[in-house]
């Protein structure tokens, strides 16, 4: 059976993923067998979950599509400014409420997240299928430095973090998924992720240090852990924090 040949070109951001030769170019590809789509992409370390729409030879494609001798496949990351849901075949549309997991390297993000209000699960005991099982189960984005971690069939929504810097990665998270207008400061527990809600002081004043006592007359709790929170000298310093952050 003689080699066959076809094209693939990457766009955007999605070149991010590719080796300095290889940005910017029509790459070849090599097969006897018809491959899908989505083996080539992934072949060239970019995972399913960065790709928005496939063209081969012009026309949508899903990642089941087999590509066959002389193709030509365009591969697009997501649009965010334009809406594509006419023309793409691709079933991974944005989930009805934004939630997270993330993995076992993200801590700091995972509670600067939670700061901002958004419902984020994060375990340093987190295995990659404990995260690939939540994300499916729960239908939660996956947020990873790890590209591998998003090549798991079963992932319909993730994205791998640019940046190793926490307070860069949580600037990428707010602008990539558009979520300025969605903060909540101090609406989620930083150590648990439940939810937090002001309380009677006097409910649970033998939990409050003196000073607290003294000072303070609004004081707020998770619903999960329990754990008082209250507007001291800390809340100011994260308010300025995440300004920042977010400037």
């Amino acid at each position: 059976m003689p080699q066959k040949t076809a094209y693939i070109r990457f766009y955007e951001e999605l070149n991010d993923f590719l080796n300095p030769g290889q940005v910017k170019k029509d790459l070849t590809v090599h097969f006897y067998q018809p491959p899908s789509v989505k083996d080539v992409i992934e072949s060239f370390g970019v995972p399913h979950t960065e790709v928005d729409l496939i063209l081969i030879n012009g026309e949508s494609a899903t990642f089941q599509s087999r590509i066959g001798n002389k193709d030509r496949i365009s591969v697009y990351p997501k649009f965010e400014s334009i809406d594509i849901s006419n023309i793409t075949r691709l079933s991974n549309r944005p989930l009805r409420s934004i939630r997270f997991v993330l993995d076992v390297h993200l801590g700091k993000l995972a509670r600067y997240l939670r700061l901002c209000g958004f419902d984020t699960l994060y375990s340093n005991h987190y295995e990659d299928r404990t995260i690939v099982r939540i994300s499916v189960g729960e239908q939660r984005i996956i947020l990873t430095r790890d590209v591998g971690l998003l090549k798991y069939a079963q992932v319909s929504h993730g994205y791998w973090l640019r940046s190793d810097q926490p307070e860069e990665q949580l600037r990428e998270i707010i602008q990539r998924f558009d979520l300025k207008q969605h903060i909540r400061l101090f609406s989620r527990c930083l150590e648990c992720n439940g939810k937090i809600k002001e309380v009677s002081r006097e409910d649970v004043m033998e939990q409050l240090e003196e000073e607290t006592k003294k000072y303070y007359e609004v004081v707020y709790q998770c619903e999960s852990c329990q754990k008082i929170y209250w507007k001291g000298t800390h809340y100011n310093d994260m308010l300025r924090q995440i300004g920042r952050i977010l400037d």
